[in-house]
């Protein structure tokens, strides 16, 4: 225990000392104010799929709405995230840290007390920002606060204990939705309180601050820029699903197309751009951010409307369904150490490439699954959400790798974020437009919305809803679901021959046989 006398005498800017601000006893703090911020984040967006069914029940909320839950936060996150990271250069990262936890959690009380979906969207948007300064933080300030000696054993008991709340928060949310009702929802977002609060103390008492690295630009007119951009092409893609904005999708995605154009003319023209645009000139680096859009964009899907299947269609408890994430958090916890390895032996090309490869297997059998109507968790679902999380520590490890080989060490920074901004766009626009597939593949198969009484994709059954009806319905929503996973099947299989085409590495990761002369 520290004395308050102890806590004053931290230093308001920490000395360089070994290459770092941070004395080696308060680096600890840094550690777990570092997890506790990330725990934020992970926890957040991990458990909100499963809560979703419950959030439309207790907000009367649409499936557009639902999309829009997600989306608002995805939105923000993703198109702010490079600014955000420009920020902690700029003004010290314990100050821009601190800045964006406090954002977060002041968010994710208003979240937490939203009387509607409305309310709701409008504070996850604002959640978003928060995250977009917090999350590149919470990596770089460990980075900034251990000297390279110690850099990687932080950052591997960093990354172990996120994937450790990455794969319990799930679980011990949906056991906690299924034990006390709908309504408890809100403690999802109010948990954030407490974490976020713990972390700010100990960023403020125990750590010292850091000098501003670098006066920056920020960057604020093509946040902007990307913002309008990918929030226009959000809304058309949504937009088709909602009942009675179906019009307005086209002018939006089109508007979205423009201001997308806009904003690469825009970075071309900035002197410190938010995205360095010709980092695309690189092969590698371009094919390994497309292999990542599509891949993310498969998971994002999934990961978010398996639980409406499941819960809305199937009936399942939130408890049960809550194990859907344990296997993807539980294989990268375990093999993306030894995966590292073989990338660094043979290069990244072929883990990518088998990784995408299982992915697309394990949602080709979750198309076929649910479009044979079969519904069983334990023997049906989990084992393919098992070979979803192997596919997936195939290639987390060695994705970074390639992202960071195919650039020169001066870029490595710009590119890990520009490839962290585009796996998150990857599932803003996947939860978008496969929401928009889900609910046309929904409707057609109930003759065009031709059954009164019968609720929409992931809406839970009214109670005494007749049986025929009953069947109608959770037909229509296995075939909803199996379209979106076929899909995302077709794009993981793309993944996997972009990355073998365009990622450099060995082909295979065994030696060739030197053909026989006499032979």
């Amino acid at each position: 225990m520290h004395s308050p006398s102890e806590v004053a005498a931290v230093p308001l800017t920490g000395p360089v000392t070994n290459g770092t601000f941070c004395p080696q006893s308060q680096r600890r703090f840094v550690l777990i104010a570092a997890i506790l911020a990330s725990a934020l984040g992970f926890i957040d967006g991990s458990i909100l799929a499963i809560a979703m069914p419950a959030i439309r029940v207790n907000l009367g909320a649409s499936l557009a709405e639902a999309q829009w839950i997600s989306n608002a936060y995805a939105l923000t996150l993703s198109a702010l995230i490079l600014a955000g990271g420009a920020a902690g250069d700029r003004f010290g990262l314990r100050r821009a840290f601190v800045a964006g936890i406090a954002l977060f959690i002041v968010a994710s009380l208003a979240c937490a007390l939203a009387p509607n979906a409305a309310v709701l969207i409008a504070f996850r948007a604002i959640q978003g920002i928060g995250a977009a300064i917090m999350v590149p933080g919470s990596l770089a300030i460990i980075a900034k606060a251990y000297p390279k000696k110690e850099r990687g054993r932080a950052i591997g008991i960093w990354a172990a204990a996120s994937a450790l709340t990455t794969a319990l928060g799930p679980v011990l949310g949906g056991l906690v939705l299924s034990a006390f009702g709908d309504g408890i929802w809100r403690a999802i977002f109010a948990i954030n309180l407490p974490l976020g609060l713990i972390s700010i103390y100990l960023l403020l008492a125990k750590i010292p601050a850091d000098a501003p690295t670098a006066k920056r630009s920020l960057d604020l007119g093509g946040a902007a820029l990307a913002t309008l951009a990918f929030g226009a092409l959000a809304y058309g893609l949504t937009s088709m699903s909602a009942s009675g904005e179906g019009h307005m999708s086209g002018p939006s995605i089109a508007a979205g197309a423009v201001l997308l154009a806009v904003f690469i003319f825009f970075e071309l023209r900035q002197r410190e751009p938010m995205i360095d645009l010709s980092l695309f000139r690189v092969g590698a680096f371009a094919g390994a951010n497309v292999a990542t859009f599509f891949l993310y964009f498969a998971l994002s899907a999934n990961l978010f409307y398996l639980p409406m299947l499941l819960i809305a269609g199937w009936g399942l408890s939130t408890a049960e369904v809550g194990f859907i994430f344990l296997p993807l958090s539980a294989s990268i916890a375990l093999l993306s150490g030894p995966v590292g390895l073989l990338s660094d032996r043979i290069g990244p090309r072929f883990p990518i490439a088998c990784g995408s490869l299982v992915v697309a297997l394990a949602f080709a059998g979750l198309a076929l699954l649910t479009h044979a109507g079969i519904h069983n968790f334990w023997a049906g679902i989990f084992p393919l959400m098992a070979l979803m999380g192997l596919g997936m520590a195939l290639v987390v490890s060695p994705l970074s790798t390639a992202i960071m080989t195919a650039v020169e060490d001066k870029d490595t920074g710009a590119a890990s974020g520009i490839n962290n901004a585009v796996s998150r766009i990857g599932g803003l626009i996947a939860v978008a437009a496969m929401g928009s597939l889900a609910a046309w593949v929904y409707a057609n198969a109930l003759d065009g919305n031709a059954m009164p009484g019968v609720p929409g994709f992931g809406e839970p059954a009214p109670a005494g809803l007749a049986p025929a009806l009953d069947a109608a319905r959770l037909a229509a929503s296995d075939a909803a679901f199996s379209a979106i996973s076929s899909v995302t099947a077709l794009l993981c299989l793309l993944s996997a021959v972009i990355a073998w085409t365009t990622i450099s590495g060995e082909r295979l990761p065994w030696p060739r046989r030197a053909r026989d002369p006499q032979g």
